[in-house]
């Protein structure tokens, strides 16, 4: 019985070690979002911080300004979403693809 406590505390201190690389990972991670077939481009960090804004000067002249306010939203939401699949990936590979319990410490 103490091997197993001991293979299971030995485990656990090696998912941790992955876990706390994966995490410096993920602060490395960007993921590029785009909308209105890329006139807006939203790229965001591993820990979803917007890192830039790109706007296609077409759309500056113009005087649709709630198109171009949904088109940085649309963008911003399918750079979330990437982020979001790539720090999944890195906890996957960190924790052997041991489901984790929900809010167990992810960065975004």
């Amino acid at each position: 019985m103490m091997k197993n406590l001991g293979a299971m505390m030995r485990q656990a201190q090696d998912i941790k070690a992955r876990m706390e690389e994966a995490q410096a990972k993920i602060g490395t991670i960007e993921a590029s979002g785009t909308a209105g077939g890329g006139l807006v481009e939203v790229t965001l960090s591993g820990k979803g911080d917007m890192k830039r804004l790109k706007v296609d000067p077409s759309l500056l002249g113009g005087s649709d300004k709630d198109m171009l306010e949904d088109l940085v939203v649309a963008a911003h939401n399918d750079a979330r979403a990437k982020v979001a699949d790539l720090v999944q990936q890195e906890i996957s590979k960190a924790t052997g693809g041991l489901q984790l319990p929900p809010g167990f410490g992810l960065p975004i």
